[in-house]
């Protein structure tokens, strides 16, 4: 649970630039291809963590209405990041200009229980962190290079010369 905004902005922020760049690697071909009948697409995926943003905002109070809740992903990743940009950046500035370090312990009505405002933070990077590690997975499957978020990828230690870790 985060007991700090600027430790939530500072985690969102470095959260958030890491799927764009996992969802900037996902192309034409490969965005709504399935490698099995039970595993959403990249596309799917990487528009799943886009709608979560407004949905759980939404529900936390931060965000007036869930505008993508009925919206259809769009067609082109780069118009995808797009709209997960801005909304990752709207719920940031939401965050930072409603609720104070303080406010973190309130509860709100989620899913059918009381979360704490910082649970609801910790559960958005969460969330984001798992479907992304999702997407590398298919993505490795589908034959695309994989961006290191925590570390460098496989392809990355490659690029620098260095064998990869095993």
């Amino acid at each position: 649970m985060y007991r700090s905004i600027n430790d939530f902005l500072a985690d969102w922020k470095y959260e958030s630039e890491g799927t764009a760049k996992v969802f900037s690697v996902v192309t034409s071909e490969t965005s709504k291809e399935k490698i099995h009948e039970n595993v959403r697409s990249l596309q799917r995926l990487a528009w799943h963590l886009t709608q979560t943003i407004t949905e759980m905002g939404t529900r936390a109070g931060l965000l007036e209405q869930d505008t993508l809740e009925h919206e259809p992903a769009p067609e082109s990743i780069d118009a995808l990041i797009e709209v997960y940009n801005n909304y990752s950046t709207l719920l940031s500035r939401a965050v930072h200009l409603k609720w104070t370090d303080s406010s973190l312990s309130e509860k709100v009505p989620m899913y059918g229980e009381a979360w704490e405002k910082g649970k609801i933070l910790r559960v958005l990077a969460s969330h984001q962190s798992h479907h992304r590690g999702q997407m590398t997975v298919i993505m490795r499957m589908l034959g695309l290079p994989v961006p290191g978020i925590y570390g460098p990828s496989k392809e990355e230690w490659v690029e620098m010369g260095m064998p990869a870790m095993d």
